[in-house]
Parts: C-alpha cells; sequence; structure tokens
C-alpha cells in the first residue's frame, strides 16, 4: 500500500479556532465585500469603525486601505497613526499585533496560520505576529507565523521573514537577515 502523506478528509478543523461562529465569520466576509472594499479611499474613519464594530482593535489615526483583506478583525491589533497598505493581507488566524508609527506596505502579508507538514490530517495552527512601534514593513513583505519584529526595524522589500527580528535594523532577504542598524531622527531614515 502507498505511503500517504496527506488525507484531507481527515481534517478537522480545532474548536473555536475561529474565535467566533460562523455566522459572524460569514457576516464579516459580507460586509467586508459590500462595505469595507467598495468605500473611498478617503474613508479611514469609516473603515476604522467597521473593524472595531468586529472586534479588532485600532488605534486613532490608523490607515487603513479598502483592499485590505482581514481573515477575523476579532484578532488584530493596529496602533496609533499605523498605516495599512493597499492589498495587504491580515490573515489572522492567530492574533496579529501592529504598533502604533508602523507601516505595513502593499502586498504584504502576515500570515499567523498554516499546516503541519508531518500530520496525515493536514492540522491547522495559529501563532500570533507582532510587528513593533515604528515599523516599516515595505512592499512584498512575508511575515511567518510566530514571528516578532522589533520596535523601529525596516523590513527590505520583497523580503521573507520566518524569525524574530531585533528592533532598530534594517533586515531583508529571503529569509531576511539583518543588514545594518536603522539610524534614528534622520530625515532620510537612515537611508542615505
Amino acid at each position: 500500500m502507498e505511503e500517504r502523506y496527506q488525507d484531507l478528509s481527515t481534517f478537522e478543523l480545532p474548536e473555536n479556532f475561529r474565535g467566533r461562529p460562523g455566522w459572524v465569520v460569514q457576516l464579516w466576509w459580507i460586509v467586508e465585500a459590500l462595505l469595507f472594499r467598495p468605500s473611498p479611499q478617503f474613508m479611514y474613519g469609516w473603515r476604522r469603525w467597521l473593524l472595531r464594530s468586529f472586534g479588532a482593535t485600532v488605534g486613532r489615526g490608523a490607515i487603513i486601505r479598502p483592499t485590505v483583506r482581514t481573515q477575523f478583525p476579532w484578532k488584530v491589533s493596529i496602533g496609533d497613526f499605523a498605516w495599512i497598505g493597499d492589498d495587504v493581507v491580515l490573515y489572522s488566524l492567530g492574533a496579529i499585533h501592529i504598533g502604533p508609527h508602523a507601516v505595513v506596505s502593499q502586498k504584504s502579508y502576515l500570515c499567523t496560520g498554516s499546516h503541519d507538514p508531518e500530520s496525515t490530517a493536514f492540522a491547522i495552527y495559529s501563532r500570533p505576529i507582532s510587528i513593533g512601534a515604528e515599523c516599516w514593513i515595505a512592499t512584498d513583505v512575508y511575515v511567518a507565523p510566530g514571528v516578532t519584529i522589533g520596535r523601529g526595524t525596516l523590513v527590505g522589500a520583497r523580503s521573507s521573514v520566518f524569525k524574530d527580528l531585533p528592533p532598530g535594523m534594517i533586515c531583508m532577504g529571503s529569509p531576511a537577515r539583518v543588514i545594518r542598524k536603522r539610524v534614528a531622527g534622520s530625515p532620510a531614515g537612515g537611508l542615505v
């Protein structure tokens, strides 16, 4: 008999994995499709209100673009004056914390969940992601489950972050690695 790597007929979602009943999940997906995504670009307050209405913690002055996708908003925390760019995916199977004054640039993907590759039942799990205050996650960055990025760290475009990154650094690559210290207080952010 051939060895099986995965048998999806045996998959089971862990109890309370979503954090809310199925009807709330479906309602959010409808609200996101009909009220959040079509909202005009300037309606940041409206999108903050919609997210808060579904249990997200969203700080004052946070800028969230209409094309942002959020799996389960009740597992998301966004700090004061943080920016979440176009086409960002907050795949919040687990908790996502984005600190104040942090930027998550367009097309970035914060992924808090995956499947156990050793499980024939394709068991699903979640691990939290924490993006520190004043971080800049540049365009098209992938952040893996369980990652913490320290305060003020810049992650370069198209990087993949699979492990924690220290505060105050410029990191890039796949996997992301520390390139050098980020200079605080420089008008150009230490890049010149």
